[in-house]
């Protein structure tokens, strides 16, 4: 198999589906059935968030430090987990970054990463991949702006790929394949920008949700 590559990406996220690495660097394609999404217009932030963006606890950035983000994804989350991003994937979306595709959501602490996000934007959809947080909130904080600057920027699709409790706490939901490959048929033909708007013009606006 050819090695994996930025064209590769943008195939296969406008035909639905995205690779995952085996433990053995592996690649395989999936497009699973049902399809987890995120309602945009639904989501609201935790009750127990809420001092926490009010206290601008975190500082916030977009693409500050894109690769970082997918190495700390990287990460095993236990000692028996394994992972599926693998040297290929973190070059492979890295090179789709450099083209303004893919994009990191950061949070720091007194100039330190502690949190994160990363997804890649086509259309007016935001394909979302992976987050970490090394210490409490920090990952939930990204996702809040994450939010914000779809809504902002008139996004119309959040792809969460597979359903689990982590999406569900940002109130994912599933819908069926090819009800996802019509909004996802839709959506890319709409113009959206994944720019960095003024994150204090969103705190101001979006904090209490």
């Amino acid at each position: 198999m050819t090695k994996l590559t930025a064209d590769d990406l943008i195939y296969g996220y406008m035909n639905g589906i995205f690779p995952m690495a085996d433990a053995d660097g592996t690649l395989y394609w999936y497009s699973p059935d049902p399809r987890a999404v995120i309602p945009l217009e639904t989501y609201k932030p935790a009750r127990s968030l809420r001092p926490v963006l009010n206290k601008k606890t975190f500082d916030v950035r977009v693409n500050g430090n894109f690769e970082q983000v997918m190495r700390y994804c990287s990460l095993p989350r236990s000692e028996e987990d394994s992972t599926w991003i693998s040297e290929e994937i973190i070059e492979a979306y890295t090179t789709l970054h450099q083209m303004g595709l893919a994009h990191s959501v950061e949070t720091y602490i007194d100039g330190r990463l502690v949190g994160g996000l990363y997804g890649v934007a086509l259309g007016a959809v935001f394909f979302g991949e992976s987050m970490f947080h090394l210490v409490d909130n920090a990952s939930k904080v990204a996702f809040h702006y994450l939010i914000m600057i779809l809504r902002q920027q008139r996004f119309d699709l959040l792809d969460t790929q597979f359903i689990n409790d982590n999406v569900r706490r940002y109130g994912a939901i599933e819908i069926p394949k090819g009800d996802y490959l019509r909004q996802l048929k839709n959506a890319l033909f709409k113009k959206a920008r994944f720019t960095e708007p003024t994150l204090e013009h969103l705190f101001k606006n979006h904090a209490t949700g």
